[in-house]
C-alpha cells in the first residue's frame, strides 16, 4: 500500500484500505480475524453456525455456516486447505469494520506505519486532532 501524503490524517478510507487488503491477502490477519468475528458470535450461532441475532457482530447470514465450520475445524486440526484460505481472504475482508473495532488502536498503527500505509506524522496528526 502506497504511503499517503505527509500532512495528511489516517482517514478510514486509509484504514478500509489497510484491513481489507491485509484480510485478504495476508494469512495470520485473515485466520485471527476469522477467529475474532467466530468469538464474537453469540453461543446459539456458534453451536446453529448461523445467524440468530440482528445484532450487529459476528458473521452474516450467508457466511456464517461455511466461516463458523472453518474456524472449528482450524481449532480442531491446526489447519485450513489453501481453497479453504482462498474462501476466507474473499470473506473476511467484508468484516473489516467489525475487525476495526475489536482491534487494539495503538497496535493497529504500529502495523500500518511498519507496512508503510502511513507514516508516524499521520498517525501523530490524527491523534492530535481526536
Amino acid at each position: 500500500m502506497k504511503t499517503k501524503q505527509i500532512g495528511q490524517k489516517v482517514t478510514k478510507k486509509i484504514i478500509k484500505q489497510y484491513l481489507q487488503e491485509k484480510l485478504s491477502t495476508d494469512y495470520k490477519w485473515a485466520l485471527k480475524a476469522l477467529f475474532r468475528v467466530y468469538d464474537y458470535q453469540t453461543l446459539d450461532e456458534q453451536e446453529a453456525a448461523t445467524t440468530c441475532e440482528e445484532n450487529g457482530i459476528g458473521f452474516t447470514g450467508a457466511d456464517a455456516e461455511i466461516l463458523t465450520s472453518f474456524a472449528e475445524q482450524y481449532r480442531r486440526k491446526g489447519y485450513l486447505s489453501p481453497k479453504q484460505m482462498e474462501i476466507v481472504y474473499k470473506k473476511m475482508k467484508k468484516y473489516w469494520k467489525q475487525v476495526l473495532a475489536i482491534s487494539n488502536e495503538g497496535k493497529l498503527q504500529r502495523a500500518m506505519i511498519e507496512d508503510g500505509a502511513v507514516t508516524k506524522e499521520q498517525v501523530f496528526l490524527t491523534n492530535l486532532l481526536k
